[in-house]
């Protein structure tokens, strides 16, 4: 695995909402903390960053500007800097400038990683692949809940992580785990994460 200047990490809805009614189990305990460090390890290599949070409008949502739970989980928040982008659709390239920041920073690969696998990650790694950037998704750095099928018979968050990623894998990025990808930063990212 090999990534040069022209990579830009993304971390996407990483945001306090899911921790809130009504959303169900999950899995992935150490998706904050595998997150984190890759947050501090592509701070120190001087690459791309782009944030990305979700601001729904659907009433009652979770994950609307005025719920407590819009707000970045800890450590997540954006430093001084650093470019935010607000979506409010499931895709972080539909309804925003996402595509031209990137084309403008002269960006060809996308590292992504945050909530939920299937979902907003899964959603915005297909159109970053459409769109030819060469994309990459963190499978440990992400989680996502338990599902009901067409039944309503329940699908384990595990088992929902597991089968995203594998499409994911099978058509629109390399998918990666935290330890390989800081692997593949090098020793001066490394030793920032020490």
């Amino acid at each position: 695995m090999q990534f040069d200047a022209n990579t830009a990490l993304i971390p996407i809805d990483v945001q306090q909402a899911f921790d809130h009614a009504p959303w169900p189990p999950r899995n992935n305990p150490d998706m904050e903390r595998n997150g984190l460090r890759l947050l501090e390890a592509w701070r120190a290599s001087g690459r791309p960053l782009i944030h990305v949070n979700h601001a729904s409008v659907v009433p009652g949502s979770t994950l609307a500007a005025t719920h407590p739970g819009h707000a970045f989980r800890p450590g997540y928040e954006p430093r001084t800097g650093e470019p935010l982008v607000t979506k409010s659709v499931n895709a972080a390239f539909i309804g925003t400038d996402l595509d031209l920041r990137l084309r403008r920073l002269g960006v060809t690969s996308v590292v992504l990683f945050g909530i939920s696998t299937d979902m907003c990650v899964s959603t915005t790694a297909r159109v970053a692949a459409n769109l030819g950037y060469r994309t990459i998704v963190v499978g440990d750095a992400c989680f996502t809940f338990d599902q009901p099928d067409a039944d309503g018979r329940p699908i384990p968050a595990d088992t929902m992580h597991r089968a995203h990623l594998a499409t994911l894998r099978a058509e629109f990025a390399e998918v990666v785990d935290t330890d390989g990808l800081l692997a593949a930063l090098g020793p001066r990212e490394l030793r920032a994460t020490g």
